[in-house]
Formats: structure tokens, C-alpha cells, sequence
């Protein structure tokens, strides 16, 4: 074959030189025609639209035709050409073709709909399916909006560990990681572990958050970011739970609550005006197979402000829909952790907006939150989105020392855990507030995939680790 540089199909779409010599390299979606002449559907991942190679098969080699099969991968050169079919502008009419690599009639991804469940079971091809190209296209482009909303805001992008030492609060949702054989423990009298010989000389785990070494970075860098794999061993085996999964942390010094609200608003309605501005095609894909009310979902987001609504008002409205007749699945009483159907009733029925329900009753939040003066509830908001529920949860953080303490010993946090977080409040405290944006929850709600296992690539889940 002749040798002229390849054109990524995305690119090759717009051209319009018709009559000039392309390149094309890509996998076969399908192949339909006649005895004269066949049309290819070639894809190479780089946009949701195929290209049209049109093929005159007096002119190619019978037994060279037989391997372009679905899920082959093929080069062609051609003449670019003006479409006269509906769909497309431009079209190849080949001139050779090279067969790359063969596929077989085994290939799963044969021309029909497949389930999500089935694409699971194949995570490791399912990338090469329209659905799933889009939506990690679409996951791409939201990583770049994050990093850029930050940095164009003077953030600072800081790395924490991924392996911690510290066992506060919820212990039991952690993985833990260890070099010592599993067979071969050794404990002391109580029968407790000793972790003396292993790797790090104490029991270390997998992050479930970023959150407290972003306070410290907060407390010197003014304003940062986290944007990092979290891990927690819940057993939740429902459509928004992963075990493992990203997050985005910002922490910002010398924000309060009213900050932080205004900061999660933006930056969520600048995510989702990046994919209606980048990644429109593979958007209006997923609005037109999966979910019609998709782009206008988006965009009813970013056209209104967002409901702030003080947790003791929202469960009052709630109470109100049970007394006319709303069922729940959860009971409703101050004091609750709202379930998801609450907080999406809210969103979708009452307000029909997006809600940042502030001022929770501080047994249900965490230990570091700021505490009003009420003595009852705590400086929290949560962002509650249609069809998730929450999708940011965050706070104003306490930067008294004298209260921070009071607030870890009444929870008996253990204190060898805490006492590096505890100096920030100790030297130089300040007001500070962050939160934190589940990345595939975003991915949700930007490319409305009803579960959770259908936005990341490789899902990680109770009792499944494949590929």
C-alpha cells in the first residue's frame, strides 16, 4: 500500500477537499451491499460518527474481502468524496485496502443490541461500542473541564496518598493493604494483630477521601484540589455505589458555608456547559438511544439557580407530601439521614431544580463540620441533582481546636490518628470550607446512564474485580 498519513476520522468528517488521497485506520462496524459494490462503517474511536468507505469489489481481491468482517481492523486509502447518501457529507471511495488484524464470527459485538449487562460481562471490548466510546469520551472531556475550572481559578492541584495509616471514623469501610501472610498471622495474647514486621509497622489502608491532607494544603496553598481514586468496602450492591471510584476535593481557605455554595454552583454548571460545548455529538447520541429528556436536563441545570434550602424546611416539606398521601419507602422525621427518594422528591417534583440542602442536625454528619449556633445542626451542604439525589456533599469545617476536640472524643476518634489534623487548628486556624464532587456521579447525570458500573471503565464492585 501507498503511504499518506493517516486522518483521524473526527477530522476527516469536516474536511471538504473533495478529490484529495486519505488515510483512514479503524474497526469495521458493519459492511451491507451488493455483488458490485460494498459500503464499510469504519470507526477509529476518535468521534461517535463512522465513515462510509465505499468499495468496488471488481477492483479488490475476493479472499482479501472475506476477512472485513465486523470488529476487523483495516487501513484504506481513498479519494475523499462528496457523499451523495444521506448522514454524511464526505465519503472514501477505496483505492486499497490492508486487512490489519482478522476477526471472527465469535466477536460478542455483532450488529444488534447488546444489554448493559452482557457489555459488563465484557468490559474489556465494550469501549468499542458506540454507547460506551461515548461515554468515556464524554468522561475525558469532564476530567479537562475540572482542571481547568480550577487552575483558571488560581487552585492549586495537590496529590494525597492514596495508603493511609489513619483508622478515624468508619474503619471497617476500608481496605486494607499489607505485605504479611495472611496465613501465617502473628498476635498478642488478646489476640490482636501485630503489625510490627509488616511494610509500613502499622495497619494501613486504601483513602476513602483526600479530604483532611487537603485541609492542611488548604491551610498553606490558600486554595486547592484533589482529584483522585477512593476506595471504600462497602458492601453496596446498588446503581450509584462503587468501590472504587474518583473524587474531586477542593479546599479553600478563608471560605464559609455561602462560598462554598456559590463555588460548588459554578463549578458544576461550568462541567455541564463543557459537555454541551465539547462532546455535543456523543451527548445528543446518548439524549437520542438512552434518555430523551437528556440534553434538556442539562440544560434546564444551567439556566436556573440552584434552591438553597436549610435541612429543618426540607424535611417540612416532606412531611407535608406524606400528609397528602406521598408514599416514601423511608420513614420522615427530623433528625433522619435523607434517603435518595427524598431528596430526589425535592429536586424533581417540588422545586424542579437542582437543591443545596444546608444546616444538617450534626449526629448525622461528620465530626469536622462546623457547628452552628444552635448547638443542633452543622455548617453541611449537600447538592441534590434529578435522578441521583446527592452529588456533592460539603462543608464549612471547624476551625476551633477546643471544639474539634470536644467533637473527636465525644466520637472516640482515636487520637494517635488525629493529632497532625488537630495542629491546623492549633497553628494559625483559619475559616476554610471544601467539598466533594463524586466524579461518577457527574458522569451520570452528564451522559444519563442509569448505573454506575456504565461510567468507568473497569467497574469495581462486592464480589467482582474483573479484567
Amino acid at each position: 500500500m501507498e503511504t499518506i498519513r493517516r486522518t483521524k476520522i473526527v477530522d476527516l468528517l469536516k474536511r471538504r477537499d473533495f478529490g484529495a488521497m486519505v488515510n483512514v485506520k479503524g474497526w469495521v462496524r458493519t459492511r451491507r451491499g451488493s455483488k458490485q459494490v460494498n459500503f464499510i462503517a469504519l470507526n477509529d474511536g476518535s468521534t461517535i460518527n463512522n465513515v462510509q468507505v465505499v468499495v468496488d469489489l471488481a477492483n479488490f481481491d475476493e479472499d482479501m474481502l472475506k476477512q472485513i468482517t465486523t470488529g476487523a481492523c483495516i487501513s484504506v486509502n481513498g479519494e475523499l468524496v462528496e457523499s451523495v447518501g444521506a448522514g454524511q457529507a464526505a465519503e472514501i471511495q477505496a483505492r486499497e485496502i490492508e486487512v490489519l488484524g482478522v476477526c471472527d464470527n465469535t466477536y460478542p459485538l455483532q450488529k444488534k443490541g447488546h444489554s448493559m449487562e452482557f457489555l459488563r460481562e465484557i468490559a474489556h471490548l465494550r469501549p468499542r461500542t458506540n454507547t460506551f466510546g461515548a461515554v468515556f469520551r464524554i468522561r475525558h472531556n469532564m476530567a479537562i473541564a475540572i482542571h481547568k475550572f480550577f487552575h483558571e481559578r488560581g487552585f492549586f492541584y495537590f496529590h494525597t496518598p492514596l495508603i493511609t495509616a489513619s483508622d478515624c471514623e468508619g474503619a471497617g469501610q476500608m481496605f486494607q493493604v499489607t505485605t504479611m501472610n495472611l496465613y501465617d498471622l502473628k498476635k498478642d495474647e488478646n489476640g490482636s494483630i501485630i503489625y510490627d514486621n509488616d511494610f509500613f509497622g502499622k495497619q494501613a489502608s486504601l483513602t476513602v477521601s483526600g479530604q483532611l491532607e487537603g485541609e492542611l494544603a488548604a491551610t498553606a496553598l490558600g486554595a486547592i484540589y484533589t482529584f483522585g481514586p477512593t476506595f471504600r468496602a462497602e458492601n453496596s450492591n446498588t446503581p450509584r455505589h462503587l468501590a472504587e471510584f474518583w473524587m474531586i476535593e477542593p479546599e479553600v481557605a478563608f471560605n464559609d458555608i455561602n462560598d462554598n455554595m456559590d463555588l460548588a454552583e459554578d463549578f458544576i454548571k461550568y462541567c455541564v456547559q463543557w459537555a454541551l460545548d465539547n462532546c455535543y455529538d456523543d451527548v445528543k447520541f446518548l439524549n437520542d438511544m438512552f434518555d430523551k429528556g437528556l440534553i434538556e436536563r442539562l440544560q434546564g441545570v444551567l439556566k436556573e439557580s440552584f434552591v438553597r434550602l436549610p435541612y429543618t424546611e426540607g424535611i417540612k416539606i416532606l412531611e407535608e407530601a406524606v400528609a397528602k398521601g406521598h408514599k416514601f419507602e423511608f420513614p420522615v422525621y427530623w433528625g433522619v439521614d435523607l434517603a435518595s427518594e427524598h431528596e430526589r422528591y425535592l429536586v424533581e417534583e417540588h422545586f424542579k431544580r437542582p437543591v443545596i440542602l444546608t444546616d444538617y442536625p450534626k449526629e448525622i454528619k461528620a465530626f469536622y463540620m462546623k457547628q452552628n449556633e444552635d448547638g443542633k445542626t452543622v455548617r453541611a451542604m449537600d447538592v441534590l441533582f434529578p435522578k441521583i439525589g446527592e452529588i456533592i456533599g460539603g462543608s464549612e469545617r471547624e476551625a476551633d481546636y477546643d471544639k474539634l476536640l470536644t467533637r473527636i472524643q465525644e466520637l472516640n476518634i482515636p487520637m494517635k490518628d488525629m493529632w497532625w489534623y488537630l495542629d491546623t487548628r492549633k497553628y494559625g486556624s483559619c475559616p476554610h470550607s471544601g467539598f466533594g464532587l463524586g466524579f461518577e456521579r457527574l458522569l451520570l447525570f452528564v451522559t444519563g446512564m442509569a448505573n454506575i458500573r456504565d461510567v468507568i471503565p473497569f467497574p469495581r464492585t462486592p464480589r467482582n474485580a474483573e479484567f
